[in-house]
């Protein structure tokens, strides 16, 4: 088992949730129960698939949840870069928030490649 809170995919993971939920806050009122909470439970789902899988066993079932923690993180982009098309976010703010996503994204990469080898 690893300590999440230790983990710098989880840290980030954590900011890049606080950045979402300031920027969807100004979303419109209407987008409430649509778009808004469709990126507010992606990018939660990220640091929170991560710190579930710390607590697993192995770092087989790790592994598994970094994928969907992964998946969630290609959704969000997804659902931001609807978000700037429909007008709800400026060009600079979606390419501030991609650009924390795609760090998130390499370090994932890159923690699973290190636990694969540990494994080996």
């Amino acid at each position: 088992m690893h300590n999440f809170k230790e983990l710098k995919i989880w840290q980030e993971g954590m900011e890049l949730a606080k950045s979402v939920y300031k920027v969807t806050a100004n979303f419109p009122p209407n987008e409430k129960y649509g778009l808004t909470s469709q990126i507010n439970r992606a990018s939660v789902s990220i640091p929170s698939n991560i710190a579930e899988g710390a607590g697993r066993n192995s770092d087989k079932e790790f592994l598994q949840y970094l994928n969907i923690a992964l998946g969630s993180a290609f959704e969000l982009e997804t659902q931001l870069i609807l978000a700037q098309a429909f007008g709800f976010i400026n060009d600079s703010v979606l390419a501030e928030l991609v650009t924390q996503l795609q760090k998130i994204q390499k370090m994932i990469n890159g923690f699973k490649d290190r636990l694969r080898k540990e494994k080996s």
